[in-house]
């Protein structure tokens, strides 16, 4: 088991992450900003990676660039697997 990240830094960054999410505008872009703000917090090792956010990450990467792949518009499959993701990061994020 793992030991969550602590620290004021720690807490801006789920909270930084959280905000991203939560933001207006399209949900893929949304995503993408929020994926960057978490690899720049584990980059700076605010917030420690774990095998099960390496995963999802993946799963995020995977659905923003389907569409992009499939020569479509964002949006679509590609936003709704995007927030169902980034609502399981964010839980996994409280232990990270």
């Amino acid at each position: 088991m793992t030991m969550g990240s602590t620290g004021a830094a720690a807490v801006a960054a789920r909270s930084a992450f959280a905000d991203q999410v939560a933001a207006k505008g399209h949900a893929v872009e949304n995503a993408r900003a929020a994926w960057a703000g978490l690899e720049a917090a584990f980059a700076a090792g605010v917030l420690q990676r774990t095998p099960a956010l390496d995963a999802m990450l993946h799963d995020l990467a995977v659905a923003l660039d389907a569409d992009v792949a499939a020569g479509q518009r964002l949006g679509g499959k590609s936003a709704e697997a995007a927030r169902f993701i980034l609502r399981a990061i964010g839980h996994e994020l409280a232990d990270a």
